[in-house]
């Protein structure tokens, strides 16, 4: 017979449990080749594979990627501003500066990435992977993730300010000078991630959840973050 307490406390820990991130299932179907070009705004793209395509300086704003491969392509300073990636894989992607702001990211991996400065400022993320890379200066502030994985990449002062993240996985991530300023978690997990520098926001933490030893790490700008004073008693 099972006690009422302990099984009210197993009911407690059951709810408390931390959900997790549905990943994204890409399927990609039989592609065709990108014929060259620029990219148009408001372009509609439909199962076409993108290789080592030079799209610096470009304008795609609005444009719209769907069932699509993009491999080696360069990013540097080219304008995404409200396009949509659907269903598409996202490999070894390179670029400074590139502008997403607004964009809709839906079951879309991306891999390998080297990005630096890339705009994601309210944008819209669901089903989403980012595996390995590094991306420096990260800008999401005011996005909405939801199911989103950031799996054994660097992220550098990636910017989540006024963010909303909900079911969110750091798993062998390294986060360096994070700012949360703002941000709504729900659902995030943090315990796999292999570095987790907060420089601000860390007041706003709740919705995460953490190991005992990032808590060990976290424990000085927590005691900052509530005006409490460690120091030695002599």
């Amino acid at each position: 017979m099972v006690r009422k307490g302990a099984a009210d406390a197993g009911r407690t820990a059951r709810a408390q449990a931390v959900k997790r991130a549905r990943r994204p299932e890409v399927r990609l179907p039989p592609l065709v080749a990108f014929e060259g070009g620029e990219l148009e705004p408001d372009g509609d793209y439909d199962g076409l594979e993108f290789r080592e395509a030079d799209f610096v300086g470009q304008d795609g704003g609005g444009a719209r990627f769907m069932d699509c491969a993009l491999t080696g392509c360069a990013l540097d300073e080219t304008r995404l501003h409200r396009a949509r990636l659907l269903d598409s894989v996202l490999t070894g992607m390179r670029g400074v500066g590139t502008d997403l702001g607004e964009a809709t990211l839906r079951d879309v991996e991306m891999v390998d990435a080297r990005l630096g400065g890339v705009q994601l400022h309210g944008s819209a993320l669901e089903r989403v992977v980012i595996r390995g890379g590094k991306i420096d200066y990260l800008n999401l502030r005011k996005a909405r993730l939801k199911d989103v994985v950031f799996e054994g990449c660097v992220l550098v002062e990636p910017d989540f300010g006024g963010a909303r993240l909900e079911r969110v996985e750091f798993v062998d991530c390294v986060l360096k000078g994070a700012d949360f300023s703002a941000v709504t978690l729900v659902d995030v997990d943090l315990r796999a991630a292999a570095e987790v520098d907060i420089a601000r926001g860390v007041d706003r933490l709740a919705g995460a959840v953490i190991s005992p030893a990032q808590l060990l790490d976290l424990a000085p700008v927590l005691a900052a973050a509530m005006g409490v004073r460690v120091e030695a008693f002599e």
